[in-house]
């Protein structure tokens, strides 16, 4: 990693972190987005529960949100105000596996970050990402286990 004469890891590196996280907010706006659209839109009694749980999903993913944009104002970015774009379906098990394949990217790509926070010594920011990727993998979870399906296995990133 190249250094300048402070020590501190070089402007590069830095801005392509705070690329990747506006990336990563991006997703988040995403989350919110179709976690809100799908608790709504989600009918028939065996969904009730998982509806209700993607609205605490829902605020969970601002939280994340306002956490990355908070980070990437810190480090000197300017936070993205676009979301990835939301796949719709009138199939309550397709919305879940859109939210179950977006949790799992997610996931991926927060390991990544870990690494990248602590390579230019972002080491808050790498706590902050781990304690997200918490969060994303109860997501997960839950929904695979409302789809009857096996947790997917996010092995890329390592963190």
């Amino acid at each position: 990693m190249p250094k300048d004469k402070t020590g501190k890891a070089g402007a590069g590196a830095v801005a392509e972190l705070i690329d990747a996280l506006n990336e990563d907010l991006a997703r988040e706006y995403q989350a919110i987005i179709a976690y809100t659209v799908y608790s709504s839109v989600l009918t028939g009694a065996q969904w009730m529960n998982i509806a209700a749980e993607l609205k605490i999903h829902a605020g969970q993913e601002l939280q994340h949100a306002l956490i990355l944009a908070d980070q990437i104002d810190y480090l000197g970015g300017t936070p993205t105000a676009t979301p990835k774009p939301v796949k719709l379906s009138k199939k309550a098990e397709e919305m879940l596996r859109f939210d179950l394949d977006n949790e799992t990217e997610t996931i991926k790509n927060y390991r990544l970050r870990v690494k990248q926070a602590e390579a230019v010594g972002h080491y808050a920011l790498a706590e902050q990402l781990r304690r997200i990727i918490t969060e994303e993998q109860n997501h997960q979870h839950d929904l695979a286990t409302a789809l009857g399906v096996d947790v997917p296995r996010v092995l890329e990133g390592g963190a």
